[in-house]
């Protein structure tokens, strides 16, 4: 009986892996309600068996082509008979384990073997990072650095100094005049879609809450250009809340005063990101005898949850699976060619899709 239990708690673990690409554990073992120590044991027995890899704090899906880069310098180096891609992503839990999965994909179709490391959004262990990937064997580099869209020159510098074919995911050159590969969304025209779908339900005024992540700078910029282009009111709220702790007296606060300038303004719809902040924001709504969308509509940005809140978020939802499919396939191609340098350098900013729920008023 207890084996049988242990089987099913695996599976749903598995389960929850599939449905998200990555968790931490402390989220694995609030879900499958056990502990954490728990939680380690079951990962530590599936990695063995190859079903997933262990990351720092959490775990991802495994293919047979996936393997993980440890804290110390990686000693895996690439199979006789394939390539392998070294992937650097901020984030084993959120956003990226999609991206991941579409290397994945790409990778073991085409017969390569997929290294990972994970940064973290301090930017401070980037340059170690991206040295450990290259001493793992890598035959090339997808690389997701944190911090904003525009990669800094001395990353940039860096990756140009290892010799190693690289493509940037989610990331483009500060400098747009240099010939560097990569894949990204276009969150700009992601943005000025979500304003555009408002101001067609009758909105002429349309706030814009952000938290401080790396899109939130071009999710300003698409939102700016839509209260321009579609001739809506310029005078909303719009805010930054600067990535306070999810759940903290900050992060409610800054809530409240959002919700306060869009009642004091008579604004009645807004763009949020991310998924999460929606969510707690719509929390923050009904504990004020507010409803979404009868006194605020709503779109969310991310749409990595957003069809399970309580009332299910319309959301932009950036092709984040397609990015690492694309990338994949951009580096292998020039990893395949005869010449690598005579292969055009590519450049692609894919457009977001907008899911349309019930939290903006309609169906």
């Amino acid at each position: 009986m207890t084996d049988m239990l242990v089987a099913q708690r695996r599976e749903q673990l598995l389960n929850e892996l599939q449905a998200s690409g990555g968790l931490k554990v402390i989220d694995l073992a609030a879900r499958l309600g056990v502990s954490r120590a728990t939680v380690r044991r079951d990962l530590l027995d599936l990695e063995n068996e190859g079903k997933l890899s262990r990351v720092r704090g959490g775990a991802m899906l495994a293919t047979r082509h996936d393997s993980t880069v440890p804290e110390a310098q990686a000693a895996a180096s690439a199979t006789p008979l394939g390539l392998t891609l070294g992937l650097i992503v901020p984030s084993a839990t959120y956003y990226y384990p999609r991206v991941v999965s579409g290397v994945q994909a790409v990778a073991a179709e085409r017969g390569a073997r997929v290294v990972i490391t994970l940064s973290d959004y301090s930017g401070n262990s980037d340059a170690q990072r991206i040295e450990e990937l290259a001493a793992s064997g890598a035959s090339g580099l997808l690389v997701a650095l944190p911090g904003g869209h525009d990669l800094p020159e001395k990353n940039l510098h860096q990756l140009e100094e290892l010799g190693l074919p690289f493509v940037l995911l989610e990331r483009q050159p500060q400098d747009p005049f240099i010939t560097c590969e990569f894949v990204a969304s276009d969150h700009r025209q992601g943005a000025f879609a979500a304003v555009r779908h408002l101001a067609e339900l009758g909105h002429s005024k349309v706030a814009l809450f952000t938290n401080g992540s790396p899109t939130a700078s071009l999710l300003h910029q698409g939102h700016k250009a839509a209260l321009q282009n579609l001739d809506l009111e310029p005078d909303v709220p719009v805010v930054d809340s600067g990535r306070p702790t999810l759940g903290s007296d900050e992060a409610t606060q800054c809530y409240d005063r959002f919700i306060r300038a869009c009642q004091e303004g008579q604004v009645r719809a807004a763009l949020v990101h991310s998924d999460h902040d929606a969510i707690e924001l719509m929390r923050r709504m009904r504990l004020q005898g507010l409803q979404a969308p009868r006194d605020l509509a709503l779109i969310a940005y991310d749409d990595e949850i957003a069809s399970l809140a309580d009332v299910p978020l319309t959301a932009v939802a950036p092709p984040k699976r397609t990015i690492g499919e694309y990338a994949a396939r951009l580096l292998l191609d020039r990893l395949a060619a005869p010449e690598p340098n005579t292969v055009p350098v590519r450049q692609m900013l894919l457009q977001p899709r907008l899911n349309i729920r019930s939290s903006c008023g309609t169906a």
